[in-house]
């Protein structure tokens, strides 16, 4: 029995971080089409308008987001051609740091190791950042979606 689930995850191990992954942005990102049901929302829509210098209302930057992570979850989930999906990750990473440069009084409780429930939520997507480069590099020249 141990052969048989070291050898499926040895053959599945990029799908299932892909497919894992994947699963959290649909998730999260489908909490956002509805107003008031994501924790991150204020969070998100705040640091949409600072990073937009308030261009981008708050109604329309959470469907956007909505509309991205869903994207990027069935992009990581489906798609063929991993490295697009990779950096439109990566800026979307990016853009979620950001609270803890713009919005230090809503993601730590002391600087810099008493985070809030906000920055911890924060912090959580470096693994998302490193699994996203393991799936970049490792196997170069084999098919992600295999």
């Amino acid at each position: 029995m141990r052969g048989v689930v070291s050898s499926f995850l040895s053959k599945n191990q990029f799908r299932l971080l892909r497919y894992s992954i994947g699963i959290l942005f649909v998730w999260f990102g489908m909490l956002k089409f509805f107003p008031g049901v994501s924790p991150a929302e204020g969070l998100a829509t705040d640091t949409v308008r600072i990073l937009s210098f308030g261009l981008l209302q708050k109604a329309l930057s959470l469907k956007l987001l909505a509309i991205l992570e869903v994207g990027l979850g069935l992009l990581l989930m489906f798609t063929k051609e991993y490295r697009i999906t990779f950096w439109l990750l990566l800026f979307h990473m990016a853009c979620t740091i950001t609270p803890l440069f713009v919005l230090p009084e809503v993601t730590f409780k002391s600087i810099p190791f008493q985070l809030t429930i906000e920055g911890q939520y924060i912090i959580k997507n470096f693994v998302i950042i490193s699994a996203a480069f393991v799936l970049l590099f490792a196997h170069k020249g084999q098919s992600y979606s295999e």
